[in-house]
C-alpha cells in the first residue's frame, strides 16, 4: 500500500510540475537570464511551494507519527560541512547548465524531451557517485 501512495505522490507532483511549465528546461533557463529573457515564473512556482510545505509542515507535526511511517525523518544535523556547501553548488550549476532538477528532469523524460537522454543518466552517475564518496570514511576532526 505505501508503494502505491507514493507512486500517486510522484505523479501528483509531476502532474504539478507539467501544469506549471517547469518540466520545460527553457522556463528555468530563461528565469536564470535576468539580463535577458528574463521568465519570473519559476519564482512563483517556488513561492507557492514554500507557502504550501510551510502550512503542511505546521499540520503534520503536530501529529504524534506521520500516517505511513513508525516516526518522522528530519534532519538532526545542525554543522555546516563541505557536503552542505559543495552539494548544492553542484546542484545548482547542473540545474542552470541543463534546464533541469531531479524531479522535473524525471518528469520530462516521461515526456520524451530529448534533453533528458543525457541529463539523466549523468544525473544518476552523479547520485550513484556522491553516495559512493559519501560512504569514504570522514576525517576526524581535531
Amino acid at each position: 500500500m505505501s508503494i502505491l501512495i507514493n507512486l500517486v505522490i510522484g505523479l501528483l507532483f509531476g502532474v504539478g510540475l507539467v501544469i506549471s511549465g517547469m518540466s520545460d528546461p527553457a522556463k528555468v533557463l530563461n528565469f536564470l537570464d535576468v539580463f535577458g529573457t528574463w521568465d519570473p515564473s519559476l519564482a512563483f512556482v517556488m513561492g507557492g511551494a514554500v507557502i504550501v510545505a510551510f502550512i503542511g509542515y505546521r499540520f503534520v507535526l503536530k501529529r504524534d507519527k506521520p500516517l505511513l511511517a513508525d516516526r518522522f525523518h528530519l534532519p538532526t544535523r545542525t554543522d555546516i560541512d563541505s557536503r552542505i556547501l559543495i552539494g548544492p553548488a553542484i546542484f545548482g550549476i547542473g540545474w542552470g547548465l541543463g534546464g533541469f532538477c531531479p524531479g522535473p528532469a524525471l518528469t520530462a523524460l516521461s515526456l520524451g524531451a530529448i534533453g533528458t537522454l543525457a541529463f539523466v543518466p549523468a544525473m544518476l552517475i552523479g547520485m550513484w557517485g556522491a553516495r559512493m564518496i559519501g560512504a569514504l570514511p570522514q576525517p576526524r576532526r581535531a
